[in-house]
């Protein structure tokens, strides 16, 4: 299991990743951070497009980048809102990828840029999962 100073480090990743964000249309940058099962850390942000349908999400983009590298199994998210004072999870979308890769007790950490932070898990984001059950 993680603790709180890998979470914080975790964080401290999204966030500066979140820089990067390619967000000309809506001014809301997001930087995500994987923490993956061999302890390396894998980043995304979220791209933008004009036809917003296409945009691609940064919890999306930190797993897509991870199965690219080979890596299946993570032990905790981390995501970073800097342009929102409030905490902003993942979008539905994302929650459904996510629950995919991680685990219903996989911790999960977002933040705004207010430092109000929201600790919980991948199974208090999307409840009610039978992925799992269904995988094996």
């Amino acid at each position: 299991m993680i603790n709180e100073k890998q979470m914080n480090s975790l964080f401290l990743d999204a966030e500066k990743v979140s820089v990067f964000a390619y967000a000309p249309y809506s001014k809301f940058r997001v930087g995500a951070a994987l923490l993956c099962e061999d302890g390396s850390v894998v980043t995304g942000v979220n791209v933008e497009n004009r036809s917003f349908g296409l945009t691609i999400c940064a919890e999306r983009n930190a797993v897509c980048k991870a199965i690219s590298l080979g890596k299946l199994n993570f032990t905790a998210l981390a995501i970073s809102t800097p342009d929102s004072a409030e905490p902003v999870g993942p979008c539905g979308a994302c929650r459904q990828v996510l629950g995919e890769f991680l685990a219903p007790d996989t911790p999960v950490r977002f933040a705004g840029s207010n430092g109000k932070t929201v600790n919980t898990t991948m199974g208090e984001l999307l409840p009610f999962d039978s992925l799992h059950e269904l995988r094996d």
